[in-house]
């Protein structure tokens, strides 16, 4: 129950502020807002105040925030199709970045009241690494010739490269060293290990804050360069949906509330970056409709885009679908 609970949480915070988001630059934009919706389907719970609608549905797959003129013709002048193109677009955008707001605020949290893993290492005795000559104490700076920044970076290199020597040069007293260590293959993952593990170091306010940007910086940058492969048909198999994010969830709640807060995090960046692909009924589309808007001088047609924005999330419904059954059978059957 405690499992459940917590998903409900987490479902539902990225929901809550990805909205919130749109909400809240729509209305600072003169936009009317006829219903602000946390997820899809028949009403379990909802209340009117002023002109907007809160509602709570059904089926917690997603939300919206539905603006009077958004998909059709009206000559209401608060109606967000007669707002400016860059007051639309500030809305449309709203959402993505407060996802990716929240994932800097969350991991800031954490380097704040937990610690950060930093690439100050302990060694593993008898793992390559001590036989390579990495110490206690030593700074990883760079892997491959490529400069490390974060704990998160060093561990994604060397766990993509198993069985391979890398080139790790190290901060030691001051002084620069490399060192060629060959990755041995966890037996449980198959990914690449060298026997290091991270010295975790609590950071001040500012400290959290600027290690919560590097670190959804890095974590999008990674996101970004793994995207295509969705299209090529080799990153479908690694989809999952809010099946699979309980089961992700559950794992990570019986570890600690960190461990918790840093899975949301990442989910969030996720949220964020995959909602401006585009792709119609993701915000990345709409957007692509302003744009060309922008450039022609003129908007499409409400009813026409609002026809593509619904096929787009038909098909995306199909997938939801697809990716629950195959969640199903993979993690609770």
């Amino acid at each position: 129950m405690s499992t459940l609970i917590t998903s409900i949480i987490v479902f539902g915070a990225l929901l809550f502020f990805h909205e919130l988001g749109h909400f809240t630059v729509a209305k600072l934009c003169g936009i009317k807002v006829n219903e602000f919706s946390l997820g899809f389907g028949p009403g379990l719970f909802s209340f009117k105040k002023d002109e907007t609608q809160y509602s709570i549905r059904i089926l917690p797959f997603g939300g919206y925030v539905k603006m009077e003129g958004e998909d059709e013709k009206t000559q209401d002048p608060r109606a967000f199709s007669n707002k400016p193109v860059g007051s639309r677009m500030a809305v449309i955008i709203a959402g993505p970045l407060m996802n990716l707001s929240m994932a800097v605020i969350l991991i800031a949290w954490i380097g704040f009241f937990a610690g950060v893993a930093t690439t100050k290492v302990t060694v593993i005795p008898g793992s390559p690494a001590e036989h390579a000559g990495i110490k206690n104490g030593d700074i990883i700076t760079a892997i491959n010739d490529q400069r490390i920044s974060s704990w998160d970076q060093t561990v994604s290199i060397i766990s993509q490269k198993p069985n391979q020597t890398l080139k790790v040069e190290v901060l030691r007293d001051g002084e620069k060293k490399a060192f060629y260590v060959k990755t041995m293959v966890d037996q449980d993952t198959g990914r690449g290990i060298i026997g290091i593990k991270s010295t975790v170091v609590r950071y001040s306010l500012l400290q959290s804050l600027k290690s919560g940007i590097q670190r959804t910086m890095w974590a999008s940058s990674m996101i970004l360069t793994s995207i295509p492969q969705l299209f090529s048909g080799k990153g479908v198999s690694d989809l999952v949906g809010p099946l699979g994010i309980a089961h992700m969830v559950s794992e990570a709640a019986r570890v600690g509330i960190y461990n918790v807060l840093s899975l949301t995090a990442f989910i969030s960046i996720n949220l964020g970056l995959i909602n401006l692909l585009p792709f119609p009924a993701l915000d990345g589309s709409r957007l692509v409709f302003l744009l060309v808007e922008f450039l022609r001088g003129k908007p499409i047609d409400p009813e026409k885009e609002g026809m593509i924005h619904f096929l787009g999330f038909a098909l995306l419904m199909l997938l939801m679908v697809f990716v629950l059954y195959r969640d199903l059978i993979r993690f609770y059957m």
